[in-house]
């Protein structure tokens, strides 16, 4: 096992979940609840899962694929997004984004 890439996969993952959705709806849940032990495991296990079901995704995509055209199809795909976000976004911003 590649300890440095385990240990870089979980400080990213560490620090690009923290403040996400699915944590404050476990805090959320956690603060309702009557089994916190429950929200928790529920929780994590959901989160193994996803992260399991996209690595394995990944890996699939990765044999089939070559690098090259996995790069290609990223950067063309970021490129759309970022057009998108800047020159086709005409949705009005609210009131208290204006007096900011």
């Amino acid at each position: 096992m590649d300890w440095h890439l385990l240990g870089l996969s979980f400080i990213t993952v560490l620090l690009s979940e923290l403040g996400d959705k699915s944590q404050l709806a476990a805090i959320a849940l956690s603060g309702r609840g009557q089994s916190v032990k429950a929200v928790f495991f529920g929780t994590a296990s959901a989160l193994l899962l996803t992260s399991l079901l996209g690595a394995l995704a990944g890996g699939a995509v990765s044999e089939l694929l070559p690098t090259r055209i996995l790069k290609a199809i990223a950067a063309v795909g970021f490129a759309i997004l970022a057009a998108r976000l800047l020159f086709f976004n005409n949705e009005e911003t609210s009131d208290s984004e204006q007096t900011l």
